[in-house]
């Protein structure tokens, strides 16, 4: 699984490095105009690119942030290319990373607390998960800790259910557990539109 990178897939990951290099570079500035921010009348920093941007932007202060995502999209990303064409698949990421990105403002604004930027691609990797459990219930998994196998329809559903508690009990700050239910939410909503499409035909 995700051995041989399929052309999408592949774009996206260097894309992400490459920007994550330019931080290093950079320093904030790119945060500033690049990472998601609320749009309030305290922070004129939201533009509506950001809805897609902040993916490409990664914590520069943490190489587990980037690593783990872009090992995930090295792992799931090519078997769902390869279901869904280029085309599609591309089309599936950033959807999710738009529903990623709704989520998290939205659950920003009911917090209520001082706004904080967003980046990372964790909401278009969850998107992944989430057809990846769809298009291969039963294929296995491995978790890393601990070492568990689990069919994958399992691991995703125990995954969000996490992700769902950890959001709503306030642990693991710093995170963006919503924006990682938001994406799984706007892949879902995207495979279901899909489906209906082609019943009618």
């Amino acid at each position: 699984m995700g051995q041989i990178m399929t052309p999408v897939a592949r774009n996206l990951l260097i894309a992400c490095v490459a920007v994550y290099l330019l931080q290093l570079v950079m320093g904030p500035r790119l945060e500033l105009h690049f990472a998601l921010w609320p749009p309030n009348s305290f922070t004129p920093h939201f533009e509506p690119w950001q809805l897609v941007s902040y993916a490409f932007l990664h914590d520069p202060r943490s190489f587990t942030h980037i690593l783990f995502n872009m090992f995930a999209l090295y792992m799931f990303g090519p078997e769902i290319e390869r279901l869904l064409g280029p085309r599609r698949f591309f089309t599936y990421y950033i959807v999710c990373v738009i529903g990623a990105a709704l989520t998290q403002l939205l659950a920003l604004r009911m917090e209520g607390n001082p706004p904080v930027p967003t980046v990372g691609a964790s909401g278009g990797i969850f998107g992944l998960l989430l057809a990846f459990g769809l298009a291969f219930p039963r294929r296995r998994l491995m978790l890393l800790f601990p070492p568990i196998p689990m069919p994958a329809w399992l691991f995703v559903t125990l995954y969000g259910l996490l992700e769902l508690f950890l959001g709503v009990s306030g642990r693991a700050s710093g995170v963006a557990h919503f924006a990682h239910l938001g994406g799984m939410a706007g892949g879902f909503v995207l495979i279901l539109y899909w489906r209906s499409r082609a019943r009618t035909r």
